[in-house]
């Protein structure tokens, strides 16, 4: 049996994944979540460790110390670029680009019936925060935007092991964030949920609403996600 190394920001990203499983169970390694499960006939080694690619990195280096991996997928939720990506679209990146570090990626497309959106990911350390930034990536060519598909693309290269990115889009090209995500940020890059509370409890007309909504677009995308692995295989 396969095994497949499945690499998000957050747990919750995890759970439309997890209620497919069969005999889920934790492991005890140093990051923030990592379980191992079965599902169609695979075997799922998945992890959390908070966003960006130099957790996402480390993530996958521990994994790869401890199992033997035959391929690795980077997933979980991304921003759209280009508009005709709607809320809860399966997106699969066919190239991760890193203009941070100047680096780009190819990535593999999984076996599947299921339909799906794909193209180009830009993959930064920071959230895209603004329908204007937006643009502005979608003017390089690029679809989508998420945090951590480079940093585990390059480790995926370092071990040679088959690469695959699968996402699902939680906010759309003409939708701007009014919470300053990038200022609250804890110095390791994890998002300080305390903080963004009290941000939020600062401005609750606006932020409070807003808050919710991402929740709730979370909990959906999961769940989408989770329908489109159910019936993936990963193989290069």
């Amino acid at each position: 049996m396969d095994n497949i190394l499945l690499v998000v920001a957050e747990r919750r990203e995890l759970t439309g994944i997890l209620r497919r499983c069969r005999h889920a169970d934790r492991l005890d390694w140093p990051l923030d979540f990592c379980a191992r499960a079965e599902l169609n006939g695979q075997s799922l080694i998945m992890v959390a460790n908070g966003p960006g690619p130099v957790l996402a990195a480390e993530a996958v280096r521990q994994a790869c110390y401890r199992v033997r991996l035959d391929a690795v997928l980077s997933t979980g939720l991304c921003g759209a670029l280009d508009p005709v990506l709607r809320l809860g679209d399966v997106f699969v990146a066919s190239r991760i680009e890193a203009p941070q570090a100047a680096l780009s990626y190819t990535a593999g497309m999984p076996r599947t019936q299921r339909g799906y959106q794909s193209g180009c990911l830009i993959s930064i350390d920071r959230v895209v925060q603004t329908v204007e930034e937006k643009a502005r990536w979608r003017a390089t060519g690029a679809a989508a935007v998420e945090m951590e598909a480079a940093g585990v693309a390059a480790e995926a290269r370092k071990a040679d092991l088959p690469f695959f990115c699968v996402r699902v889009v939680m906010d759309q090209a003409d939708e701007s964030f009014a919470l300053d995500l990038n200022s609250l940020r804890r110095p390791d890059g994890r998002f300080n949920r305390p903080r963004i509370l009290r941000a939020a409890l600062a401005r609750p007309r606006v932020l409070l609403p807003e808050l919710i909504r991402i929740e709730r677009r979370s909990r959906l995308a999961a769940r989408a996600l989770g329908d489109f692995i159910a019936d993936c295989r990963f193989q290069a």
